[in-house]
């Protein structure tokens, strides 16, 4: 089935992680790649040592998308571009029960992933993997097609505030 966790609120890469746990902790083969994250970013230390989950490699630095240069955009998106044909052949070939592709949507909206080529994949995979997405603004003919659709709406957060995103609780 396909999972979309989606808005402008706190928590989409959370319940991903939560539910990549719970798979796990099932037996099931979890693929769990991120978009937009470095391999800094806190959950991927947990996520590595469990049995079940496999990380794709994330850039060790990363600037957010309105820091790049438009050369620094096209170079990102030829990396994001060859992780996604990656991971959708390795989901597939390597019989995974579950792939998660974090801020995917977001990816999809910079310009930096074809939203074809993902709507074909979770379109055409096998009906056993369970595909989990998340981001922001995902484009209607992806929620027509989701079986589960969250979305996380933010009310207040510490940003809006002029507060920059905690090392453990943001990131």
């Amino acid at each position: 089935m396909i999972h979309i966790y989606y808005g402008d609120g706190k928590g989409k890469t959370t319940a991903a992680v939560g539910l990549a746990v719970r798979a796990a902790g099932c037996g099931l083969r979890v693929l769990f790649v991120q978009f937009l994250k470095t391999d800094s970013s806190g959950e991927r230390s947990v996520l590595g040592k469990l049995d079940n989950v496999t990380l794709t490699n994330c850039p060790l630095n990363l600037k957010f998308t309105f820091d790049m240069t438009a050369a620094e955009k096209q170079q990102t998106a030829v990396l994001y571009r060859n992780i996604f044909e990656r991971s959708a052949a390795t989901a597939l070939s390597d019989r995974y029960d579950m792939i998660v592709l974090d801020e995917i949507f977001d990816v999809i909206n910079e310009g930096m992933l074809a939203e074809a080529q993902v709507y074909e994949f979770i379109t055409n995979a096998p009906k056993s993997i369970e595909i989990v997405m998340t981001g922001h603004n995902p484009s209607p003919r992806f929620l027509a097609a989701a079986d589960y659709i969250t979305e996380m709406k933010k009310h207040k957060h510490p940003f809006d505030r002029g507060m920059s995103a905690r090392k453990g609780i943001e990131f």
